[in-house]
């Protein structure tokens, strides 16, 4: 990928390897840290090298020319101006300069505008988010419904207390993994796996390790909107998944209607909490419907933050014949290994580059019980 703000923009940190040598030091940084676990080789998922990525957020800087698209700089002394963001998938870039072109020329949708915030799908839907440091009236809906026919996107509004939704404030996308169409419901303020093409690697791995379990129940934790759960819900009896966040709940109930799937309990449950109910050391009203005893689980999958998992769930899924851990800390997937390898052994492992140009890589190990 080229751009013309590389070494100047802080999105790209890394940007004078080739994208072949970012890959390889990502791979051998990861097997170093996973090496003392046995682990002796990595599948490495790379990525697009440009329009990877759904999700991006840009200030919107004032300066004599106008509003203009801006980043933290590199060196971290402010923000730099930007003309173009070649990591953003097509659907996002198309519609920048459009979406900036109608800003300058309205001093309604341009008055104290602060950031725009874009959401995608690889099917050319779009949700583009305005965001202001003033109330959003009448006359700005008037002007933002005409931008949202011109630039064939959902437009919202938010300001301090306020959120105005034009249309919807979701996406739809659409995925092919393991050869079946898969729908989900992106809202905006949700969490989303930002490189579409790289999640679906991601998915299709842990479907592969869970056509090595011969069936049983599944559990899941921070499970999100059913990214990871509604694939993999085909291998299995039941599925119980558990999320903090309320939204992610919301969208992962969703998801199981669009999908017609029918063998999954969504919880809004955190992990610790998610402990507490399976030790049977708390009693959550949340559960009332959900019978713990008449779940046999034989897998687990895990995605924690990157703080990784804190050591009562790891204790838990311990006890669990099959563990499907997806990290995206590689530093704290290996301290949670010394406790997880005293009970399991590594079978499989893989990385995943969901951000090219970038110190971030994600893991995958899948676990089995000694």
């Amino acid at each position: 990928m080229n751009c013309k703000h590389f070494g100047i923009c802080g999105s790209c940190a890394v940007f004078e390897l080739s994208y072949e040598d970012e890959l390889r030091e990502k791979e051998q940084r990861v097997l170093e840290l996973l090496s003392p676990f046995n682990v002796e080789s990595l599948e490495v998922f790379s990525a697009n090298e440009s329009n990877y990525r759904a999700r991006s957020e840009f200030k919107i800087w004032h300066d004599d020319n106008g509003a203009n698209y801006a980043m933290g700089r590199l060196d971290k002394k402010g923000s730099t101006n930007i003309t173009e963001c070649p990591k953003v998938i097509v659907p996002i870039e198309k519609r920048m300069q459009p979406i900036l072109e109608a800003i300058n020329s309205s001093e309604v949708l341009k008055h104290r505008i602060f950031s725009v915030e874009f959401l995608a799908t690889t099917t050319d839907e779009a949700l583009v988010t305005m965001i202001y440091h003033r109330k959003l009236d009448e006359e700005w809906k008037k002007e933002a419904r005409a931008l949202e026919i011109e630039t064939n996107a959902y437009i919202i509004g938010r300001s301090r207390k306020q959120k105005v939704i034009l249309s919807q404030e979701y996406v739809t996308e659409r995925l092919y993994i393991d050869d079946k169409e898969y729908s989900y419901r992106h809202y905006e303020s949700g969490f989303t796996q930002p490189n579409p093409a790289v999640n679906i690697k991601m998915i299709e791995w842990a479907i592969k390790q869970a056509k090595k379990v011969n069936g049983g129940d599944f559990l899941e934790s921070y499970c999100g909107l059913g990214n990871f759960t509604i694939p993999i819900s085909q291998y299995f009896t039941k599925v119980l998944a558990t999320e903090i966040s309320k939204g992610s709940i919301k969208s992962a109930k969703e998801n199981c209607k669009l999908n017609n799937i029918d063998n999954i309990s969504f919880i809004r449950l955190s992990s610790q909490e998610m402990t507490e109910a399976l030790n049977k050391n708390r009693e959550f009203t949340r559960l009332k419907d959900v019978d713990l005893d008449d779940y046999s689980f034989s897998t687990v999958l895990v995605d924690p933050p990157r703080a990784g998992l804190d050591m009562d769930t790891i204790k838990l899924i311990s006890k669990i014949e099959n563990i499907i851990y997806i990290s995206c800390n590689p530093e704290t997937l290996a301290r949670d290994l010394e406790t997880l390898t005293t009970t399991h052994t590594i079978k499989d492992s893989a990385i995943f580059d969901q951000f090219p140009h970038t110190y971030h890589v994600e893991s995958g190990v899948f676990l089995v019980k000694k």
